[in-house]
């Protein structure tokens, strides 16, 4: 086990470009196996949520290579259909491979998948949407069997715009003979990304970003070379960071159109915003006030993954916030940890009141997922003294090493926890 070691080391300054976003790539690795040509993908983060799924990949049959941020795919010679526990438990996103699987063999086996334990993310919506397609599904407790023998194309209606349920019915229709519509799509910048990923590979979709996606069913698809859209959460917790910190950032290879939600509430807590090609020039100014409202929504509301390190940022703002998470029940578990640190917060069900503090003090706090990890590193790196952060093995699924930070003046130490 490895732990972060974090002492303040005053306001930042500095450059830092932002790599390929996870929640895009993830996916369009899974559709790579759509083609028996080889897929590269560029500017891909070291994060280990990428190695998982080329693991994945990998005892599947396809070929691999990853370096220096650029990431091949072959899967000519692709042999099974079917994704073990011991592989599908490290991965939420392993559910992205029922789609590609179905489409390109004709059937496939996962285990239940893993990832972050956030609250209930069951995946009935991607069966009974797969099922609509006419595809066979056997559940049972340990796995799920399918087999498109027989899909058709068809009118599909999502009960939720899940993000994974929409790209897997995409995935899983782009060799169906016909016309098949998906209503009440996730229209989130990382399933846009993926459908201009498969047209570039010859697939035929239109309404790409919209609420309704039509697929005309190909023959084949090719190989592509494809640059994945910036990582607009690891932007957002980046921005979040230096409001938090103070100082002067510039970001580059980014979007801005894809976290308005998040700039639009940042730019009035004390902080200035310029914004010039796929560059960002931020000046944190002073303590920053409190955002009065936060409600987590689907895209274009507010993303969940940036509501832990929102709440993080609200513990020291000037004034009292409330936060309402309505994608994720259980996404409140950092606020446990940031009380350790002297932040006041009362979680009451889907509600976040927090009354901020002038400071925080230091403690020895643990990552229990993803962004709520990432959110203790934030609040730790306001606090003047000495803390740690345990179980970094979270942030690392969406991260790489924070300690990168320290070139823009933060003091980060990555450790052995003995």
């Amino acid at each position: 086990m490895e732990e972060y070691v974090i002492n303040w080391n005053g306001k930042l300054n500095g450059k830092l470009r932002i790599k390929g976003a996870k929640n895009a790539i993830l996916p369009i690795m899974a559709a790579s196996i759509l083609c028996e040509d080889k897929v590269y993908l560029d500017n891909c983060p070291n994060i280990t949520d990428i190695h998982s799924m080329l693991d994945i990949l990998n005892s599947l049959g396809c070929k691999t290579y990853f370096n220096f941020g650029i990431l091949m795919i072959d899967s000519k010679n692709i042999q099974s259909y079917e994704i073990k526990n011991d592989l599908a438990c490290r991965l939420r996103s392993s559910i992205f491979m029922l789609g590609p699987l179905l489409s390109r063999l004709k059937c496939a086996k996962i285990a239940h998948p893993g990832g972050c334990n956030i609250g209930l993310r069951p995946i009935d919506v991607h069966l009974k949407a797969l099922r609509e397609l006419g595809v066979k599904v056997i559940e049972n407790r340990d796995d799920v069997y399918c087999s498109s023998k027989n899909s058709k194309a068809s009118k599909v209606v999502l009960d939720i715009p899940s993000v994974g349920a929409t790209e897997n019915i995409i995935m899983a229709s782009v060799f169906i003979k016909g016309i098949t519509v998906i209503e009440n799509c996730a229209m989130e910048p990382e399933v846009e990304d993926l459908q201009n990923f498969l047209v570039m590979m010859g697939a035929k979709i239109k309404g790409i970003g919209k609420s309704v996606v039509t697929i005309e069913g190909v023959n084949k698809l090719h190989g592509v070379t494809y640059l994945p859209i910036p990582d607009r959460i690891v932007l957002g917790t980046f921005i979040i960071m230096t409001s938090m910190i103070g100082g002067e950032v510039e970001f580059e290879n980014v979007n801005m159109s894809h976290l308005q939600s998040l700039i639009s509430k940042i730019d009035k807590s004390s902080c200035k915003l310029l914004s010039y090609n796929d560059r960002l020039f931020m000046k944190s100014l002073d303590r920053p006030k409190s955002i009065k409202r936060i409600e987590t929504m689907y895209y274009p509301g507010f993303p969940t993954d940036l509501q832990a390190q929102i709440l993080a940022l609200q513990t020291i703002s000037k004034g009292k916030s409330i936060i309402s998470e309505n994608i994720f029940e259980t996404r409140f578990k950092s606020a446990k940890e940031l009380i350790k640190m002297g932040a006041k917060i009362d979680i009451n069900d889907k509600f976040a009141i927090i009354d901020g503090v002038d400071n925080l003090y230091p403690a020895k706090v643990k990552a229990t997922d993803l962004r709520g990890g990432a959110a203790l590193v934030l609040a730790s790196m306001t606090i003047k003294g000495q803390s740690i952060v345990s179980d970094i093995y979270h942030i690392d699924r969406g991260y790489e090493d924070l300690s990168l930070l320290n070139s823009i003046g933060a003091n980060i130490k990555r450790v052995q926890n003995e």
